[in-house]
């Protein structure tokens, strides 16, 4: 399965096995919660799941790499205890609380959520020496003495023995106390997230063209060459880094993310022609509704590729704009929200200075991102949203401070004001957002027509997070137009390809 499928699993699982009856007992006993056990290749992104399932169930978080542990970390230390048998005083070894069980334990009294994820990452690489903890852990659901508590579900990862000589194979005994799912690296389901996180527009168009690139390992007698998802993913953020940083970004920096030289090379290339095609294409004019002759006519003789590079720029930089307009609209509820609340509080007899519950608010929100963060709840939306609003609240309180106002009635219009002006910026960026993808819509429509590439864009368009979340609110006529009639045609070729070999 891929990783999107493993994801949708292990929703369901938490839901099930957090489920109550009637008497608040568990529908599933907790014994018979069998942990998950996550096989597939390094760097398709296992842990970064367990981030999303947390946040979407609204659990707790605790990750581990097992192979940073020993046995001492993990099972607890030993001490001696005096004990009574048979009337008789006898030596016995007992161990302390393992670090691990401790840490649910710190994060069920930090976060005041009772219910979580115990994710045990690299499982199958264990050392000798931990390797029968690691399968008690598994089948009784201990370490050393220890029982995780009730509501912490079980889940772990390993890697496959083609990729980490270390592997070594569960028994039969324990394969038989555990959910096992094969998962397997898949680009279109990496792009979904690949749009939602950010990654550079270079990457994805890069990837589009040379979908083998996308997840490689090769073992040859002169070492082991790979890329993988979570390389991809962090050369994305470097190459950010370097474009704003107006730093060089050559094949000697991309071998460092992506260990594989062939592809690294190509990447590195590739990227030369990304931001050439900017200039050559006038990218930024054509955002604008400012289309050239020049550029349509060079775009008709050029190569599907290079075509496939300009589409991919133009769709990067819309994705930049509907991500804006998805953070807006996030930051523009939430900070209604505690304004709102801000209202009632002022009003009420007795109540603190405004500026005085502003700072309160403040408090409130600081301390909501912690116990997310803390929970493994949190991403980069979260963190976003969160420091805007805080950066908000921040201004909210300077102003009535500066201007001494203590009536709540001209607080709050002095703050209603502020907030006006943001609603308004707030539609400009909408009305933005749809002016420059219809302006990218022109282009597209001078240039290709009702063509394979126009496929594409539409294509990409709706498998995008951001694009579809935005066209499906503030909706887009030429979106409509071309959907219908291009998709419904590529489908029926399809139809007609399947009944041919029938």
């Amino acid at each position: 399965m891929n990783i999107k499928r493993a994801k949708e699993e292990i929703v369901n699982t938490v839901k099930a096995y957090l489920a109550k009856d009637e008497f608040g007992n568990y529908r599933i006993p907790y014994l018979r919660q069998r942990p998950i056990l996550l096989i597939g290749p390094p760097g398709i992104g296992k842990t970064q799941i367990m981030e999303q399932v947390a946040g979407e169930c609204k659990v707790a978080l605790v990750a581990y790499t097992i192979t940073h542990h020993t046995r001492q970390s993990a099972v607890g230390l030993p001490f001696i205890r005096k004990r009574k048998y048979n009337g008789k005083e006898f030596s016995v070894t007992e161990y302390t609380m393992s670090e691990i069980i401790a840490s649910v334990y710190d994060k069920i009294e930090y976060t005041g959520l009772k219910e979580g994820i115990l994710f045990i990452d690299e499982i199958n690489c264990v050392s000798e020496t931990l390797a029968p903890t690691m399968l008690q852990f598994l089948q009784y659901k201990s370490f050393g003495n220890k029982r995780i508590p009730e509501g912490w579900i079980i889940i772990t990862a390993g890697n496959t023995p083609e990729y980490n000589r270390s592997v070594r194979d569960f028994d039969t005994v324990t394969l038989d106390r555990v959910r096992k799912m094969i998962v397997e690296p898949d680009l279109n389901v990496w792009k979904e997230y690949a749009y939602k996180q950010g990654i550079h527009g270079a990457i994805i168009s890069y990837l589009d063209i040379r979908k083998e690139n996308f997840y490689r390992v090769e073992i040859t007698p002169d070492g082991t060459f790979f890329a993988t998802a979570r390389g991809w993913e962090d050369l994305s953020e470097m190459l950010a880094a370097c474009e704003e940083l107006s730093l060089p970004v050559t094949e000697d920096l991309v071998v460092q993310y992506i260990q594989h030289n062939a592809i690294a090379r190509d990447f590195a290339n590739y990227y030369e022609l990304y931001n050439k095609y900017k200039e050559v294409y006038s990218i930024e004019e054509i955002l604008k509704g400012n289309i050239t002759q020049n550029a349509i006519l060079k775009i008709g003789h050029a190569s599907f590729d290079e075509k496939l590079n300009v589409i991919g720029l133009l769709l990067s930089r819309l994705n930049d704009k509907f991500r804006e307009v998805y953070l807006m609209d996030l930051y523009m509820d939430r900070l209604f929200s505690y304004l709102k609340e801000w209202k009632q509080q002022i009003s009420e007899p007795g109540a603190k200075l405004p500026k005085e519950l502003i700072k309160d608010l403040l408090k409130e929100e600081e301390e909501k991102l912690n116990k997310k963060t803390e929970s493994g709840q949190s991403d980069k939306t979260e963190i976003t949203v969160s420091g805007r609003i805080r950066n908000s609240l921040e201004r909210y309180g300077k102003q009535l401070k500066e201007k001494d106002v203590k009536d709540w009635e001209k607080s709050f219009d002095l703050v209603k004001h502020i907030f006006d002006q943001e609603v308004l910026k707030q539609k400009e960026e909408i009305t933005a957002a749809s002016k420059t993808l219809e302006h990218v819509f022109e282009f597209m429509e001078t240039a290709f027509g009702e063509s394979q590439e126009m496929v594409v864009f539409i294509t990409e368009l709706t498998v995008n997070f951001y694009s579809s979340k935005f066209i499906g609110e503030y909706g887009s006529d030429m979106y409509i137009k071309y959907n219908r009639s291009l998709l419904f045609e590529e489908r029926h070729k399809e139809i007609l390809k399947e009944i041919d070999k029938l």
